[in-house]
Formats: structure tokens, C-alpha cells, sequence
């Protein structure tokens, strides 16, 4: 049955099936998160989880890129995790989608909660982890440091399946646009002033399989974001102090599908595509106070019936190539 719980109920529930340490009188304060269930909790683990990611830029989801992703999860315990919001996601998931024996839900509202021995426990239980959109400075703010964080990569080293959806694809890179200044940056801003206050970028949260040199985006070709990951990987590239970043954007309506040995297929609900932006070589002019000189960027369609070798970055049957180049903050694609 369903259970929306008050805010420091989680504890008492966790407690009652023995997960949680034991009630103080601290524990009746407010611990900083909600939790809400459905499903079969008393369900045994899955038999068999493989690792994955499903990459998806925001937008609608696309059943069948779940329905791959929980095949992969065994079919087995579900945790979203999120920053805002309620259950509703769990409930389009365990009942909309279907395939999975429970969905829990922890949505967090302060760092306190990512080291919370009850928050772990239920983290620690899932056989896939789902990372829901809204504000990735949130996550990067509430997480990072913590024992969640430590949580979040143990689940990626045991062979458990991952995901995340706007924000939360926009942590999974191995470098990401944090967004900390409070707001999101468009291109136009990023290109003309890639080294200003707007320009967020964080590592050495998320340890991905594959993503250590990446950085992700999100609902790219809507909101013309070509401009704004060539900075975030200029700024990769400078920060790391090394030319082979790369970037890979994410369509709405559409998931990139990422198997163990690191092939990647796109599912779409509209003919989305994924973006590979990599340069080989770092920017002509990256300076403080001046716009971006980047030439002759390489960018790769990823569509439905591409293959995307992310040990390798290459593109079987990219659905179109573009090269990039900026002048003075400007982009032109030829």
C-alpha cells in the first residue's frame, strides 16, 4: 500500500522493520527529507542486476527506454531520489510504466539528510537508482561530500543500474554545470562571457562508468545548448588541464541507453537525437573577460538508429556531423 509519510515519520517506519538506529530525541525533528513508497517492499533483492544508465534529457519519458532500464534492474526495488516535489513520480513509474516490484521516493530538503543512517539504508537496498530533474545545484549542494555521495558511486561499483532525468542527468558527467549561481545560463551568455560567475561548473561528485572526461546537458536542441557545452568543455578542458573532453547533450523526449560494455542507443519519443561535442584540442581563447575563441569543434548526431561507443567516443551510423566554430563569442555550423 502507499504511504505518504510526515516529515520525520520515515524514521519511525524505518525503525519498525529494523533499519533504523535507535529513536533519540533528536530523531522527532524535522530530518530534512520526505520519504513516500509503493509496492511490494517485502520483495527479496533482484536475482540479477547489470550496470546501465539511461542518459534522458528531460521532457516526456520514453516508456521503452525504461522499460529496457528495469530489465537491466531486474525488475527488483526502485529509489528516486529528488529535491523537490512529492510522489508523483513513483506512482507513474510503478503504475504508468510498470515492471518494477517497488518504487520509494527520498526528496531531500538539506544536506543533513544524505547522512542520515535511514536515508542509506533504503539508498543502499535499491537495485536501481532513479535521479529526478529541477535544481542540480540542490544536489550538488545537499550531496556532495556526504555519505550519500559515497552511497550514490558504491551503487554504480556494485553493477547497479542509474538514471537521471534533466538536473539530474546534468550531475552524472564526471564534470557538470552545477548552475550554482542560482539561475541557467543560455548560450549566447556562456559564449560572450565563458569565464563569468554564470558559468558553474563542478567535479569529483559522481564517479560513471565512462563519464569521467564528460560533461552532460540537457534538454539540448530546445533550448539551443550547442553554444553553452562547448564552453562547459572548454572550461573542462582548462580546469582538468587536458584536450580530450568531451560533451554529450541530451534532446528532450529522448534517452540515451547505456549498456555495461559502454554502447549507448537512443530511444526517442520525437526523433531526438544525442550530441557528442569533442574538440581533440582546447579553445584558441579562454579568458577572463572576453568571449570564447573555439575553432573547428566536431559534433555528432546521435539518433535512433545510431551506436554510440563510449569507451572509444565514435558513432556508428551518426544521424549527421556538424563542425563548430566560434569567433568572438559568435557560432557558426557548417
Amino acid at each position: 500500500m502507499h504511504k505518504a509519510l510526515r516529515p520525520f515519520a520515515p524514521l519511525l517506519w524505518l525503525l519498525s522493520l529494523g533499519l533504523a538506529a535507535p529513536l533519540h530525541a533528536q530523531s522527532l525533528q524535522d530530518p530534512g527529507y520526505r520519504y513516500y513508497e509503493v509496492g511490494d517492499l517485502d520483495a527479496a533483492p533482484a536475482v540479477h542486476t547489470e550496470p546501465a544508465m539511461m542518459l534522458m534529457g528531460g521532457g516526456e519519458w520514453v516508456p521503452e527506454a525504461f522499460q529496457w532500464w528495469l530489465r537491466r534492474a531486474g525488475h527488483g526495488r526502485v529509489v528516486i531520489l529528488r529535491a523537490s516535489g512529492a510522489d508523483e513520480l513513483q506512482e507513474r513509474l510503478y503504475r504508468d510504466i510498470g515492471g518494477a516490484a517497488s518504487v520509494q521516493t527520498l526528496a531531500f530538503d538539506s544536506r543533513r539528510a544524505a547522512d542520515d543512517p535511514a536515508v542509506l539504508r533504503v539508498v543502499a537496498a535499491a537495485d536501481a537508482i532513479f535521479i529526478a530533474g529541477g535544481d542540480q545545484s540542490r544536489y550538488i549542494r545537499f550531496w556532495k561530500g556526504t555519505a550519500l555521495n559515497a552511497a550514490l558511486n558504491a551503487h554504480v561499483r556494485a553493477g547497479r543500474p542509474i538514471a537521471g532525468t534533466s538536473a539530474g542527468l546534468a550531475i552524472l558527467g564526471g564534470y557538470s554545470y552545477g548552475a550554482l549561481d542560482g539561475g541557467s545560463v543560455t548560450s549566447e551568455r556562456a559564449l560572450h562571457d565563458p569565464m563569468g560567475s554564470a558559468v558553474t561548473l563542478d567535479n569529483d561528485f559522481l564517479s560513471l562508468p565512462y563519464l569521467s572526461n564528460v560533461v552532460t546537458d540537457t534538454h539540448f536542441g530546445k533550448r539551443d545548448r550547442l553554444g553553452r557545452l562547448i564552453v562547459f568543455v572548454a572550461r573542462a578542458a582548462q580546469q582538468a588541464g587536458r584536450d580530450d573532453m568531451v560533451g554529450i547533450g541530451v534532446d528532450e523526449d529522448t534517452a540515451l541507453c547505456v549498456e555495461a560494455d559502454g554502447r549507448g542507443r537512443v530511444l526517442s519519443n520525437d526523433d531526438g537525437y544525442a550530441w557528442l561535442v569533442m574538440p581533440r584540442h582546447t579553445a584558441e581563447r579562454l579568458r577572463d573577460g572576453e568571449p570564447l575563441d573555439f575553432h573547428a569543434i566536431p559534433v555528432t548526431g546521435v539518433g535512433s538508429g545510431s551506436l554510440l561507443h563510449l569507451d572509444r567516443f565514435d558513432v556508428d551510423d551518426p544521424a549527421f556531423h556538424l563542425t563548430a566554430d566560434i569567433r568572438d563569442g559568435d557560432l557558426l555550423l557548417r
